[in-house]
């Protein structure tokens, strides 16, 4: 039984990871409009982790709002 739960708990571990990344490369092939509309509507601070990925894409494209 610790084998089959070690398996789930490592496989949802995995597919948060996979999920992770498409969310990630989403964000990486916004257009620069669409990167700017996503970067104001989590601008607030503290910033969340999806406002975060959005400014980064921003400075790595030098863009701002």
């Amino acid at each position: 039984m610790l084998k089959t739960r070690m398996k789930r708990v490592a496989d949802r571990g995995d597919h948060a990871v996979r999920r992770l990344a498409g969310i990630e490369a989403s964000v990486a092939n916004l257009s620069d409009e669409d990167l700017l509309d996503l970067a104001d509507i989590f601008k607030a601070e503290p910033r969340s982790p999806i406002g975060d990925m959005a400014f980064l894409e921003m400075a790595r494209r030098n863009i701002s709002l």
